[in-house]
Order: C-alpha cells, then sequence, then structure tokens
C-alpha cells in the first residue's frame, strides 16, 4: 500500500512539472515577435512572409527587402562594398531581383551596385533624374549597358508590388542640384507593417514631402543620411511619428554620424533605435502585424563623435555643423597631420567638414571628397570654410 502511494505522489508531481513546462513554452512563443534578440539565419528569413535586411556596409547604405520569394535591393554600399553585399544577397538565397534602386548618384550608396547588376538578373533598375560624373556613377552605368538593362525614373505617387508587399515612391518631388536632395523616397507597406526609407534627403526634399499631403506614418524609419542633422527635420519626424529607427553608418566614421540633436528628437519621440555601427546588420522581419528583430534596440544613445571618443559641438540646428571638440581631442588639433575626409570646392578653393551647410550648394562639377590632412589642403592652396572652421 504505502509503495502504490509513492507511486501516486510521483505521477502528481510529473504531471505538476509537466503543466508548468507547457505554461513556460507558451509564454516564450506570446513574446516571439518582440525586441527579444532572436538569431540571424538565412532559413529565418527565407521562411519569413516579409523581411527587410539593413545590411552593414560602414559608412554607407544596402537594404534587401524580401517577401514572397520576391526581392529587392535599395542602395549597395560604396565602391569597395561591391563584393560583399553580393555575397550577402547569396547566402540569403536571392538569384534574382525584382527590383534594384539607387537612391541618388552618391559613391556611398551606388559605388557597389555595378557589381550587383553585373551578377545578378535584375528586373527592373529605378534611377533618379539625377546624373553624375563620378567614377562610380560611370561604372554604374557601364554595368547596366552591359547587361542591356533600362534604366526607370520613378514618378512620385508611382506604386510597385512586391509579392504581397507593396511600395509607393513618395519623392524626389522636384530636381535639386544636391544629390541629396534629388533622393527617390519609398514608403514600403505589408499588410499593417510600414517602413519608410528615404536615401539621403534632407530638410528641403523632407519639407517638400510634407507639404505634398502623403500619408507618412511608418512603424519603421531607415534614418535619412546616416542620422546627419542635416535630415530629419522635427516636422519630419512628427509626420512618421515611428516606433522604431534604423540608422545605417560606419563605427568611427568622420563625420560624427549619427548626430547628438538627431539622437534627442529620436529619443523624444520614444522611438527604439538600432544601429548598424554598434549591432552590425539589422534584420525585421513582420507577420503583417508585429515586427521580429534579431536584436535588441540599441542603449547607448552616443552620437558618432562620442562613439569615437569625441564630442559634438551642438550650436543652433539652423546653423549646426557638429565638429570635434578640439579643447578635449588633442589629435585633431589643426597642423598635427591627422587625416580627416573634408569637401573640397575647386572653384572657390575652399575646404568643408562633410557636413557644413555650405556643401550641398557647392555644384556636382566643382566638388571633391578627398581624405587628408588640413596642412596639406592648405598647402595645395585650399583655404577653410569660414562657416564650419575645419
Amino acid at each position: 500500500m504505502k509503495k502504490h502511494k509513492g507511486f501516486k505522489g510521483l505521477f502528481l508531481c510529473l504531471l505538476i512539472c509537466m503543466v508548468f513546462t507547457f505554461i513556460g513554452c507558451r509564454g516564450r512563443a506570446a513574446v516571439s515577435n518582440t525586441e527579444v534578440p532572436t538569431t540571424e539565419a538565412v532559413a529565418d528569413i527565407k521562411t519569413s512572409k516579409f523581411s527587410m535586411r539593413f545590411i552593414d556596409v560602414g559608412q554607407g547604405d544596402a537594404t534587401l527587402i524580401g517577401c514572397d520569394g520576391e526581392w529587392m535591393l535599395i542602395d549597395a554600399g560604396d565602391n569597395t562594398k561591391g563584393s560583399a553585399v553580393q555575397l550577402y544577397l547569396k547566402k540569403a538565397g536571392v538569384s534574382r531581383l525584382k527590383y534594384v534602386i539607387g537612391t541618388h548618384p552618391d559613391a556611398d550608396h551606388i559605388g557597389g551596385m555595378d557589381v550587383i547588376i553585373t551578377k545578378f538578373d535584375c528586373e527592373n533598375i529605378l534611377l533618379p533624374d539625377k546624373k553624375s560624373d563620378s567614377k562610380e556613377y560611370e561604372e554604374l552605368i557601364d554595368a547596366i549597358n552591359y547587361r542591356n538593362y533600362k534604366i526607370s525614373v520613378p514618378k512620385v505617387g508611382e506604386k510597385f508590388t512586391l509579392g504581397s508587399a507593396d511600395f509607393t515612391v513618395l519623392g524626389p518631388i522636384s530636381k535639386a542640384e544636391s544629390n541629396n536632395n534629388n533622393s527617390v523616397v519609398v514608403k514600403v507597406k505589408y499588410k499593417d507593417t510600414s517602413f519608410l526609407l528615404s536615401g539621403d534627403a534632407e530638410s528641403e526634399e523632407e519639407q517638400e514631402i510634407v507639404d505634398s499631403g502623403a500619408d507618412l506614418k511608418v512603424d519603421v524609419y531607415h534614418a535619412g543620411h546616416h542620422g546627419s542633422n542635416t535630415s530629419s527635420s522635427s516636422e519630419w519626424l512628427k509626420k512618421i511619428s515611428p516606433a522604431y529607427v534604423v540608422i545605417s553608418c560606419g563605427k568611427d566614421n568622420t563625420y560624427g554620424h549619427p548626430h547628438r540633436e538627431v539622437l534627442d528628437e529620436f529619443k523624444k519621440l520614444g522611438a527604439k533605435v538600432y544601429r548598424t555601427d554598434e549591432q552590425g546588420s539589422i534584420v525585421v522581419n513582420s507577420d503583417g502585424a508585429k515586427l521580429s528583430w534579431n536584436v535588441s534596440p540599441s542603449d547607448t544613445w552616443k552620437s558618432g563623435y562620442e562613439n569615437a571618443g569625441t564630442k559634438d559641438v551642438v550650436k543652433n540646428k539652423a546653423d549646426t555643423v557638429p565638429q570635434r571638440n578640439m579643447a578635449e581631442d588633442k589629435t585633431t588639433e589643426p597642423g598635427n597631420g591627422l587625416e580627416m575626409t573634408y569637401i573640397l570646392n575647386n572653384n572657390s578653393l575652399k575646404f568643408h567638414y562633410p557636413d557644413c551647410k555650405s556643401v550641398p550648394k557647392i555644384k556636382d562639377k566643382n566638388k571633391e571628397e578627398v581624405k587628408t590632412t588640413r596642412d596639406e589642403l592648405i598647402k595645395r592652396g585650399y583655404e577653410p570654410c569660414k562657416i564650419c572652421n575645419p
């Protein structure tokens, strides 16, 4: 009799354990669409109905979007990243691209695209009505001609399908002089989830799109211009009101991206921020109602300068030009031979920080990006800009 009671007690314990195990499993399943990190595996992407991958290409952009077995690539990093993006796509199971979008002719967006055009079958090539005399742009056009592809210039309001998802062109509304403000801006929708990608569109193009009355409300915003304060203006962000923001930028980049005041704006919105400079490639999956991410949101809230061990100099946004704090970072003092990225105006013979507000006004034929020292530029006859004081 005692043995029988012992057996019943053991059976009861096992039953209770099974019940708790079952409840625990149900609890884990219920949070599968939150920011709890999941493994970034190719199989996960293949089986997901909709995925968006913000590929880590350093200081540049490359975004792969897949839905129901159809694929779209927006930008492809700089000239050194073409093969890396190609390999990334192949690992994801991509053999054919329904759409390839070059948002604008800057090297860090279209530099690697010639490799993609050459190596993959591409149904539609979408580029803005903005040409460039840069080597990267010429190589892209050569690759398009080599494959006998045709370029389509997307028009505002045009709608395209990608599997059961779709995307609508929101900009550029008018043709601007600068590359950035000719960026192709698209809103992607998959059932009840939505995403906004704006290339390097700056506040001028953003305002035109706001004024057009376009529906900008989305769940996920791919931060314009790598988190620069030339983009993500206050009114723009109010219209978007994103729950999540993804910033594509390079670790310790010389531009200071993302900028402090932009991060502060995201924080005010209560948005959760993901960053390729801190977290590598960012992957978001959608089931049409909820989003799941391969990593948890960043919690550093550090600007690019702070991550590089320097500090921002913050002024009024209207005339803000982020600079390194010379007093606290002696290595950046002029005349010490430190190489930095500068923008040259070969007409006025002045040099600028890349985010100087004068840079967008420089004509493409006169603009040149260089990585050199301040002393070397002065020896070559260039003068420092009086606005950003490089």
